[in-house]
């Protein structure tokens, strides 16, 4: 062979060469990343190509599919109906075929759509006995009694509701207000009703799943957190010995005054009489006597700072500082400074104090399984960390008791008939100056005669209807945190 020849035959070997590395490039290292890319329309038409898998709650589906009704779109056959689509949206999310899809819609859009590699074998068995293909299930821990107790509760308010069970983390309810139908968005051709929902033309954000998604100021909420950081360092030992609490008490190193909600008998209280009258000044200077650093311990022990909170749809993550000086501790020790925290972040709180100090990692989906039931994959509770021991949380359960039954306390609206509830109230400061309308907070549980603890609860409220006056989370939260938690517990019986 002439050198000319050899030439081309080596240049041609060598593109021969490229394209293998290429093309076994694309189908093995690239092929998840292709796969998933949005500009790929294969993905969508097999999305929509077959019915999609339910979301089940109570062993009921909340979802459905229907033929589109777009006839020149056929390569997406069917699209995504949903029951009550308003009460469960913060939940499912929606599935579009115009828009993608979102939060369990998205998550276990492989296990809906029949595409998960789980399912090869289930696939099989139905293409080989003729069966068309079928998306599979996912199971969630809600309750339909305690959602719609939610969402009932809190009606035309702008606000959230999240709900633990908190011996297994399983997640009970999950509400937000204002909602919106994911059925008016799942088909190619809803962009009128897709622009109405969007923040820039809709200010109540309607799509905002506020329970999981929106930290707010907790206020007084927080003060559960502080009690525990006193316990568990030590600084006080139990709930009825007076604590070291001048008033007035000025923020430290500053002449600022820390003020309390009227007078109230907070000048040497108790843990006890400070949780049930919201004393200010008493959590404020446990928080500056125990310093930055234990309360961020306690803090982040509860589940502040944690951005990877996924239940599977992943919680933002709630804020206690970290670079704050001592009046900052102070005023943060109380839920205010940049303290922030999501609804399902406070029901966390209140569900490790009900445990005896245990915090399970929360969860909404306790199963998957094939269109036949067959179970995919199971999930197990899991221990998320130890907040508190179990003497000390019993100490704060008495705390959190007395604000509900006694009668000068500030949650005596959840009480239950029968059970055991103990609560917190918070009335959290907003805008500049406090120049806006407060939010409202309660979070709560409940225990039984056996001493077991079905639920916890927060509630947040965002009233701007009502007068400023009038706005508090005993008023305000406190009833909805009741039919939460009593729906909860009618549905065992």
């Amino acid at each position: 062979m002439n050198k000319p020849l050899r030439r081309i035959a080596l240049f041609c070997g060598l593109l021969v060469l490229a394209l293998l590395i290429r093309d076994n490039w694309l189908q093995y290292v690239q092929a998840d990343t292709l796969k998933e890319d949005p500009k790929n329309r294969r993905v969508a038409i097999a999305r929509y190509a077959t019915p999609r898998g339910d979301i089940i709650v109570d062993g009921d589906p909340i979802t459905g599919y229907a033929k589109s009704d777009d006839n020149s779109l056929n390569d997406y056959k069917y699209k995504r109906t949903y029951k009550n689509g308003p009460m469960w949206a913060p939940v499912t999310g929606f599935a579009s075929q115009a828009y993608d899809a979102t939060q369990l819609e998205k998550l276990e859009d492989g296990i809906l759509t029949g595409n998960d590699d789980r399912l090869f074998f289930r696939n099989t068995l139905d293409m080989i006995t003729g069966k068309p293909k079928q998306g599979g299930n996912v199971v969630t821990t809600l309750s339909l009694a305690a959602q719609k107790a939610a969402f009932k509760g809190l009606g035309d308010k702008k606000g959230a509701v999240a709900a633990i069970d908190p011996q297994t983390g399983a997640i009970l309810a999950l509400a937000s207000t204002p909602s919106y139908d994911p059925s008016t968005i799942a088909g190619m051709t809803d962009e009128k009703e897709w622009k109405a929902l969007q923040k820039e033309n809709n200010p109540d954000e309607p799509m905002l799943n506020r329970a999981l998604r929106q930290a707010y100021p907790p206020g007084s909420t927080f003060k559960v957190v502080t009690a525990a950081a006193a316990l568990e360092n030590g600084l006080y030992t139990d709930a009825d010995s007076k604590t070291d609490s001048p008033l007035p008490y000025n923020l430290p190193t500053t002449r600022t005054p820390l003020k309390n909600e009227g007078p109230i008998p907070c000048k040497d209280a108790t843990m006890r009489v400070a949780l049930k009258f919201s004393c200010n000044t008493v959590f404020g200077k446990i928080g500056a006597d125990l310093g930055r650093d234990k309360m961020l311990e306690e803090a982040e022990k509860f589940g502040f700072n944690d951005a990877k909170i996924d239940t599977p749809v992943r919680a933002a993550a709630s804020n206690f500082s970290k670079t704050m000086d001592k009046p900052q501790t102070a005023l943060s020790s109380i839920g205010q400074f940049e303290t922030a925290a999501t609804p399902l972040q406070m029901a966390m709180v209140a569900s490790a104090v009900a445990n005896d100090g245990t915090l399970m990692k929360p969860y909404m989906v306790s199963k998957v399984s094939t269109h036949n039931l067959d179970v995919i994959e199971q999930t197990e509770p899991q221990e998320m960390s130890k907040p508190l021991s179990e003497k000390n949380a019993q100490i704060l359960q008495s705390m959190m008791e007395t604000v509900v039954n006694d009668p000068q306390g500030t949650g005596n609206n959840a009480r239950i008939s029968g059970v055991t509830v103990g609560g917190k109230t918070g009335t959290a400061q907003h805008g500049v100056g406090n120049s806006e309308k407060p939010y409202a907070w309660f979070i709560s549980y409940a225990k039984l005669s056996d001493n077991s603890s079905p639920v916890a609860v927060a509630v947040v409220v965002e009233d701007g209807s009502a007068n400023r006056g009038d706005i508090s989370g005993g008023g305000l939260a406190a009833p909805i945190a009741r039919s939460v938690m009593k729906a909860v517990i009618d549905s065992k019986k």
